[in-house]
């Protein structure tokens, strides 16, 4: 049986093709193998991101962040050569004063109620009213007084009964403050002020004071002779 000369030249040149096909695919993959020789694949996971951010995060904190401990020392170091380039310079010396001398106050002056001859009571039924002392605060004269109740019976007071003129026989308006209604007996004293706006007071060296009880009035106590302190 004869074969075809066509068929058999075709079959060879198929086997040719796919012979130098094979040949040419093994020589390109080794070329690639040897090109591709200590390249890896990048490792895409989240947590081993996260950990190389954090570590080039301390990294970097490392190399920004300085000691304390260093930058007093550059300091101290800065500061202690300029004082050694002063020359003729003098290094200020300690007070002198004595501890006593440091401590010491000016002695303050006697306060105007003692030289005006304070304190001023007045007295009637076992019921004491003491002016101890006049002062001026925040455009008010302020009255610092006592009342106590060494009677058997209790004492009602009511301030707005309170009384109070000037040696020019003017009446001035006066609030008080801490002073009690009910007066018990035997009481301790009870400590208040009486406030006068101070603007009332331009021309006014002296004050007197009257206080009645309430409803009886029977109860009467005045003073006089009151400093205004200006």
């Amino acid at each position: 049986m004869k074969i075809n000369s066509s068929v058999a030249l075709t079959l060879i040149l198929l086997t040719l093709m796919f012979g130098a096909g094979f040949v040419c695919a093994a020589y390109g993959f080794t070329l690639g193998k040897e090109a591709l020789k200590g390249i890896t694949q990048p490792d895409v996971r989240p947590t081993n991101n996260l950990a190389s951010r954090q570590g080039s995060v301390l990294r970097r904190e490392e190399v920004v962040i300085l000691r304390e401990e260093d930058i007093l020392r550059r300091v101290k170091a800065q500061i202690g050569s300029s004082t050694d380039t002063t020359d003729g310079d003098e290094k200020p010396s300690p007070s002198k004063l004595t501890p006593d001398e440091d401590t010491k106050t000016p002695a303050s002056p006697k306060s105007s109620a003692v030289q005006a001859g304070l304190p001023i009571i007045t007295q009637d039924r076992g019921v004491t009213l003491e002016v101890r002392s006049v002062s001026q605060q925040g455009g008010s004269l302020m009255l610092t007084v006592n009342l106590r109740n060494d009677g058997d019976r209790p004492v009602r007071f009511l301030y707005s009964f309170l009384n109070v003129t000037d040696d020019r026989g003017r009446t001035l308006s006066a609030t008080t403050e801490g002073l009690p209604g009910d007066l018990p007996p035997r009481s301790q004293p009870y400590a208040g002020t009486v406030s006068i706006p101070a603007a009332l007071l331009d021309d006014a060296s002296k004050l007197s004071l009257t206080l009645t009880d309430f409803p009886d009035q029977q109860l009467q106590l005045k003073m006089s002779g009151i400093p205004v302190v200006k």
